[in-house]
């Protein structure tokens, strides 16, 4: 089955809010063996909207439509769906009274437009929407074979809609079970063209499954996707091939998942090992710290920071002796290596990182933009690194912060 996804709203060609219905849909459809062939994004405008769906209709099995259930004058996309069919709107009772039962139950007055959310396409099968107040539709073209679903637009309406109805409906429209099953293995410490040079052989091998590298910011990423008949034969068809990635970069996967959260993985590697970090920021103004304590618990690992970001706090906060920030530069190794230090004496942890740069716009001390240094202190071990990140000011705050995980996630695992 070819499926395609239109999206539809202005907001979206706009850019005031980003598509992510369309990269859950297509996750959720790969799941159960729907390939998506084709991304649109389409206004809120009736006949563009039916140009829209007129070619999708050529080329696809399976037209999944996201937006334009509401109640307002520009949601029309059911209104064109029923005309490109020739069928009619009629009203679905059950949400017509959930819809009068929400006003009435708030003391509000229901205006007639509201209607309008409980009017479905004729022979359509109904989703009940849990989160919101238009249901979603599935309505079959049977003369052009094409089946054609509708949800609504707020993801927090629409995902459940698909895990609960839209999914089970569309695996029994499928003649066979097929899912496709990836996994994402996240690497750091090696750059996407000397990674895939070292996989080159696998990459050229592949058939089923397959391999994918993909850059991300500072980090690396494969992606391996196996075809079978069920989850379970996938991912033993997959063990091989991420067996075979764990032996050749033993020391660069830091883990595996489409989402991982980097300060979630260097919480739990320093829980798992009893550690403690304490980190001092000057041109990252506190970002790590926030990133840290965004995670549930990590107060069991992180006793605390200082945003050193002027002379003076490095000098009389840490205790960083003036006499080293005068001959060395705030930006320096020497200055990096003493904020890693005295913070990890200062907060009594076993691990202290310190970060001084230059985030830009202007140069500092006469160092460039995007120069960093960056500390580590493991128990009496030193490790400390020069860095010269590209980008504007928000970007080389953010590279440095990745790589302060990153690199005290390898230490930690080295140690054992």
């Amino acid at each position: 089955m070819k499926s395609e996804i239109v999206a539809v709203g202005t907001e979206l060609l706009l850019g005031q809010i980003a598509n992510t219905n369309a990269q859950y849909l297509s996750q959720k459809l790969a799941e159960i063996g729907i390939g998506v062939y084709y991304h649109t994004v389409v206004g809120d405008n009736a006949t563009r909207i039916k140009e829209v769906l007129r070619l999708a209709r050529q080329r696809s099995d399976l037209i999944i439509l996201t937006g334009g259930l509401g109640p307002t004058e520009d949601d029309l996309t059911k209104e064109m769906v029923a005309e490109l069919l020739g069928r009619p709107l009629v009203l679905h009772q059950p949400s017509m009274d959930k819809i009068t039962a929400f006003f009435a139950k708030r003391g509000l007055v229901m205006t007639e437009n509201n209607r309008k959310q409980a009017m479905v396409v004729q022979g359509s099968h109904i989703f009940e929407n849990r989160f919101g107040l238009a249901p979603g539709m599935a309505v079959s073209d049977e003369d052009r074979k094409v089946w054609y679903v509708l949800l609504p637009g707020p993801p927090r309406e629409m995902k459940p809609m698909v895990q609960d109805f839209v999914l089970p409906f569309l695996t029994s429209l499928l003649p066979e079970s097929v899912v496709i099953h990836s996994k994402v293995l996240n690497f750091y410490g090696i750059g996407e063209s000397l990674l895939e040079d070292q996989i080159k052989d696998l990459i050229q091998q592949q058939s089923n499954p397959t391999i994918a590298p993909l850059a991300g910011d500072r980090e690396v990423k494969i992606r391996l996707t196996a075809k079978a008949a069920s989850k379970e034969e996938a991912e033993r068809m997959l063990q091989p091939l991420v067996e075979e990635l764990y032996r050749r970069f033993p020391t660069n996967i830091y883990g595996e998942g489409e989402h991982l959260r980097l300060e979630e993985i260097l919480v739990d590697e320093l829980r798992k090992r009893g550690q403690t970090v304490a980190v001092a920021e000057s041109c990252t103004g506190g970002r790590l710290s926030q990133l840290i304590t965004s995670v549930s618990g990590s107060s069991s690992v992180f006793p605390g920071g200082v945003v050193s970001y002027s002379l003076a706090t490095k000098r009389d906060v840490l205790g960083i002796p003036q006499e080293l920030l005068e001959r060395h530069g705030t930006v320096s190794r020497q200055t990096a290596e003493a904020m890693a230090g005295h913070v990890q004496r200062l907060c009594g942890a076993t691990c202290g990182i310190g970060i001084t740069g230059v985030a830009g716009p202007d140069e500092l001390e006469g160092r460039p933009v995007g120069l960093v240094w960056i500390a580590w202190k493991f128990g009496e071990q030193l490790h400390v690194r020069e860095y010269q990140f590209a980008g504007g000011r928000e970007e080389i705050q953010t590279r440095a912060v990745k790589t302060a995980m990153l690199k005290l996630i390898q230490l930690l695992r080295e140690k054992g």
